[in-house]
């Protein structure tokens, strides 16, 4: 059974995605690059990744700037890491509908893991509460 912190984690993550997602497809609609589109989407569903998870995945786990830093750089490097995921799925199946979900998705997959492992052993490790 996954533990509190991991079901707290893929609920955050869900509405994350949702979020991202929504600002993402806005912003194809009025013409914005699907590059910056998606890093613009990214950052928006970050802001709320970091004050869910902080608030309530991790249990109202210790702020302050060093956490927040450390947050910024994993999340700089997902989001990097995102955006070139997304951009090399749609170069290799298409720019069409099918070809941005693919890779919206695939994309999502691998920095929702690295930003959950990120999270846990680096930027809330032993700030956060033991898992029940």
């Amino acid at each position: 059974m996954p533990t509190r912190q991991l079901q707290r984690f893929l609920i955050v993550g869900l509405m994350t995605v949702a979020i991202d997602f929504v600002v993402y497809q806005l912003l194809l609609m009025v013409d914005v690059p699907t590059a910056v589109a998606k890093s613009m989407s990214f950052i928006t569903g970050t802001i709320f990744a970091y004050a869910a998870n902080r608030l309530w995945t991790f249990d109202r786990a210790a702020g302050g700037s060093t956490v927040f830093g450390l947050f910024v750089i994993l999340y700089i490097a997902t989001l990097t890491i995102n955006v070139g995921v997304n951009s090399t799925m749609i170069l290799l199946l298409d720019e069409g509908q099918t070809g941005r979900l693919i890779g919206f998705l695939t994309a999502t997959g691998f920095s929702a893991t690295l930003n959950f492992i990120g999270m846990k052993t680096i930027v809330f490790r032993g700030r956060i509460a033991s898992d029940e």
